[in-house]
């Protein structure tokens, strides 16, 4: 269905916009690169100063594919499948996992935007591509990624004044896995 792709579009969108952020991990040296690297220049701008030129143009694509992703999730003709079982005829991935996940929304009144899909996991265990039964001896974990939003930041009672709003990385579950 269309709200995987949506998904699946977030979650780069997500990855991406976290790759702005400057890292200097212990031991590693700053200044020049090996040689034959590129040099900072014009030819690499940084994700900051892109986002400046056009505040907000990323940020309300994004919101939009979430919120057209929970109105889909609402809206869905199939039932919310409970189940541990693998559909080999459904092309979603989430359905063909052997860790299959579902999908529900995840709601915070005070976050920008305040629905979220979220993966939960179907099974307890893993789904044995031999006997496609479910087998305890593994165990289906979610796996969670790191999606930018904003929080409402209102002052407490008795002040009273503008509610403001912070961008933030909030941490939710994608999909789901197998590990032993």
């Amino acid at each position: 269905m269309d709200w995987l792709h949506n998904l699946l579009f977030l979650l780069t969108i997500s990855i991406f916009l976290g790759l702005g952020q400057p890292r200097n991990p212990k031991g590693k040296r700053k200044g020049p690169g090996r040689p034959g690297t590129l040099a900072p220049g014009p030819h690499q701008v940084p994700l900051d100063l892109v986002s400046q030129a056009k505040p907000y143009a990323r940020m309300e694509e994004y919101e939009r594919n979430l919120g057209e992703m929970v109105a889909q999730l609402r809206n869905s003709s199939e039932p919310a499948r409970k189940k541990c079982e693998v559909n080999l005829q459904l092309w979603l991935s989430n359905k063909r996992s052997l860790s299959p996940w579902g999908y529900s929304i995840n709601h915070d009144p005070s976050r920008i935007p305040a629905d979220l899909p979220e993966a939960r996991c179907l099974c307890l265990g893993c789904v044995n591509p031999f006997t496609m039964q479910e087998d305890r001896s593994m165990v289906s974990v979610p796996v969670f990624s790191q999606v930018p939003v904003r929080r409402r930041l209102c002052p407490l009672p008795p002040r009273t004044g503008p509610c403001r709003q912070r961008a933030v990385m909030e941490t939710i579950a994608v999909g789901c896995t197998c590990i032993f």
